[in-house]
């Protein structure tokens, strides 16, 4: 065996043992602080409200109770795992591999999402129960049976053809379609400002997507029509 050889084991070695870490880390953090932040972030909204007037209750609201039903939607924490998937395979994300450890950071992420979430709503409450009780078992399930797709569906985000676009329209989409059916906030005006923000910002992600894959297949194509007889 050659030096080369040898160097090239112990490369495949290190990466064997690494890769699993950094997806673990990866997945972690970026979990915990997007709940940690949706938790924050709620308490800064309801310690903004006065729900004792009728008129701040029907028709009041503030830039962070917006913010809060942003973060706190389903597309945002959905959107979470699926950038997580990305955030780990994006090196080597053409290879049909890269699927089982984008399902494994996107289940990972949304588990230290809810886990962080209702940590610091523990804390913030002062609550005596051990802080994993505060939130019901629907959630911790529903972390790995939707995470694990989520965080498949971005390790297809750099994937080339009509993979690749759906994949990278998911979130879009997704946070368009829940603005339409089940649009968050405790009234009319909290729900028509967040409608009208995640709408503008779909339509602006979903026209640069679908025009960059277009543009992107249209130089691909071109070489391989020069080159026909």
């Amino acid at each position: 065996m050659t030096n080369d050889q040898r160097h090239a084991g112990r490369r495949q070695d290190r990466l064997r043992v690494t890769r699993p870490v950094e997806i673990l880390v990866v997945a972690l953090a970026v979990g915990a602080g997007f709940g940690a932040a949706t938790s924050l972030m709620n308490a800064l909204s309801n310690s903004n409200a006065d729900l004792e007037s009728r008129a701040y209750t029907t028709s009041g609201w503030s830039i962070a109770e917006i913010m809060s039903v942003l973060l706190d939607s389903g597309w945002a924490w959905a959107g979470s795992a699926v950038a997580v998937g990305w955030l780990v395979t994006r090196a080597r994300a053409s290879r049909p591999s890269s699927l089982a450890p984008g399902a494994a950071a996107g289940a990972l992420a949304l588990l230290a999402a809810t886990a962080a979430y209702s940590i610091v709503d523990t804390i913030r409450s002062g609550g005596q129960l051990p802080w994993y009780e505060s939130e019901p078992l629907l959630w911790w399930v529903a972390s790995v049976v939707l995470g694990a797709p989520l965080g498949a569906v971005g390790a297809c985000v750099k994937r080339p053809g009509a993979i690749g676009l759906l994949a990278r329209l998911t979130v879009p989409v997704g946070a368009a379609v829940q603005m339409a059916v089940l649009p968050p906030g405790r009234n009319e005006v909290v729900q028509t400002i967040g409608k009208t923000v995640v709408w503008t910002a779909a339509a602006v992600s979903i026209g640069f997507i679908v025009v960059r894959f277009l543009l992107v297949e249209r130089r691909r194509r071109s070489p391989a029509a020069a080159e026909s007889p």
